[in-house]
C-alpha cells in the first residue's frame, strides 16, 4: 500500500517545482546576476542606436524587467526566414507591409494592423515594401540582447 503524502509534502514539493521552473524560465531571459530594480524610464528611439543586422533589416529595442520592445526597419525584399522561439510576439506594423508564413498559410499585415504569434510557433516574414514595424515580446528576446542571433546576419 502506497505511502500518502501530507498536505505539507505536497506543498514543500509544488514550491520546489514551481522555483526549479522559474530558474529554467529566468535561465533564458536574464543575461548575468541579479534581476535589475524595475525603473521608470522615458526613452527616445533617437538616443537607441539602430542595430545594422544585414543590408535590409535594422533594429532597435528596449527591454524592461518581463518585456521587450522592438522597432525594427526592413527595406523592401527583406526576408526573415522561418524560426520559432518561446516567446510570445506581438507585431504592429507602423508603416509598409510584412508577409508572414505561419502554420502553411501565408498572413499580410498592412499599416495600421496587428500579429499575435503564439510561443513556439514557426513564422517568416518578408517586406514587400519599406517597413517599420513595433514587436513586442514576452518575454524578452536573450538572443538579440546577447547577439545569438545568426539566421538575422
Amino acid at each position: 500500500m502506497k505511502k500518502r503524502k501530507s498536505s505539507k509534502e505536497k506543498s514543500s514539493k509544488k514550491k520546489s517545482i514551481r522555483k526549479s521552473k522559474n530558474k529554467v524560465a529566468l535561465k533564458f531571459t536574464i543575461l548575468k546576476g541579479k534581476p535589475k530594480k524595475a525603473e521608470l524610464q522615458h526613452i527616445p528611439w533617437s538616443a537607441v542606436a539602430v542595430e545594422a543586422l544585414n543590408p535590409l533589416l535594422g533594429r532597435h529595442f528596449v527591454v524592461g524587467q518581463n518585456i521587450m520592445l522592438s522597432r525594427v526597419l526592413l527595406k523592401k525584399g527583406c526576408v526573415v526566414p522561418e524560426h520559432s522561439h518561446h516567446n510570445e510576439q506581438i507585431s504592429y506594423v507602423v508603416g509598409g507591409t510584412l508577409k508572414f508564413g505561419i502554420d502553411g498559410r501565408e498572413i499580410v499585415v498592412r499599416e495600421g494592423e496587428v500579429l499575435l504569434i503564439p510561443s513556439n510557433m514557426p513564422h517568416s516574414a518578408e517586406a514587400l515594401e519599406d517597413t517599420v514595424s513595433l514587436d513586442i515580446f514576452d518575454p524578452p528576446r536573450a538572443d538579440w540582447i546577447n547577439k545569438t542571433d545568426a539566421y538575422l546576419r
